[in-house]
């Protein structure tokens, strides 16, 4: 994504429908955008949700800014001007459902959902572990690991969504540009490599940061602590592989940065609820179903 960027090629946004229905639709969105391309103000027609798989990009709207990551969801409603830039590095990818303000809803309105009026106050969720084993279920299926009933993750992902980030919640409060470009930095480097050794005095001195002042601004930009933000890289990594490719756990468990596959059940089983091999059996047998 990023060597677009380098060789000064104007970046560029591609969208590709996986699924849609009446009332939804599916796109897996890859941006080339970087830091020397101009954001230009775009509008929501519906409802948005979309997973960052990887990349990051600033979002905002008219009275919020938010700092997107791999494993959190940007929020759109009906009727929203917003703007994306890459102001600290190019490109980014997104799997984005967006449903018509009918059909979400028709969602809400269910007596197993939310009872509140259909709204997004905050423009982003950060990787939480509710969402967890919902966004490695997307993720997985996106990579090609099943035929997945893309509606139906539609519908659960839109309620936890509304579950979480509905009416009554406030934005958290701002960072400078300068802070954010560092932590920025730090989860790029995390993302490219989850698996490494990352702690956080090692990851406070790449920022330029003291440690207490890069944990205080890395979770209010990126919404969790670093401790648990490479956790769950880890994790979502070791799920969609547990998902698509056949290697033991003890393989995935140590490849995936953890240091016994002890400890990665733990965390695993603590993220996702179920143990690696109870997750990769009911991956394979709702592929055997379909």
């Amino acid at each position: 994504m990023e060597g677009r960027a380098g060789n000064g090629t104007p970046g560029q946004s591609v969208r590709r429908v996986l699924a849609q229905g009446e009332g939804w639709s599916l796109s897996d969105v890859a941006c080339t955008y970087g830091p020397r391309d101009r954001p230009f103000e775009e509008r929501h027609s519906g409802f948005c949700i979309a997973l960052v798989l990887a990349g990051s990009f600033q979002y905002r709207s008219a009275h919020s800014r938010e700092t997107m990551t791999p494993g959190s969801l940007r929020l759109g409603r009906p009727g929203q001007f917003f703007e994306c830039s890459h102001e600290h590095a190019a490109g980014d990818r997104c799997l984005s459902y967006c449903y018509t303000p009918e059909y979400f809803e028709e969602i809400v309105r269910d007596p197993g959902a939310p009872r509140r009026k259909p709204d997004f106050r905050l423009l982003r969720l950060p990787p939480l572990r509710p969402l967890s084993r919902l966004a490695a279920r997307i993720s997985a299926a996106a990579e090609g690991a099943a035929e997945e009933q893309w509606e139906e993750l539609g519908v659960q992902l839109a309620v936890q969504t509304m579950n979480l980030a509905g009416p009554g919640l406030s934005p958290l409060p701002s960072v400078t540009a300068s802070a954010e470009a560092r932590v920025t930095r730090a989860a790029r480097q995390i993302e490219r490599h989850p698996e490494g050794q990352l702690r956080l005095s090692d990851l406070a001195r790449e920022a330029g940061l003291s440690r207490y002042h890069f944990l205080r601004v890395f979770e209010l930009v990126t919404g969790v602590s670093p401790h648990q933000y490479v956790l769950r890289a880890r994790l979502r990594l070791a799920a969609v592989r547990l998902a698509v490719e056949p290697s033991r756990v003890l393989d995935i468990a140590l490849d995936c940065g953890f240091g016994d596959v002890s400890n990665f059940n733990r965390a695993f089983h603590a993220e996702f609820g179920v143990a690696p091999r109870t997750y990769r059996r009911e991956r394979t047998r709702h592929l055997a179903e379909e």
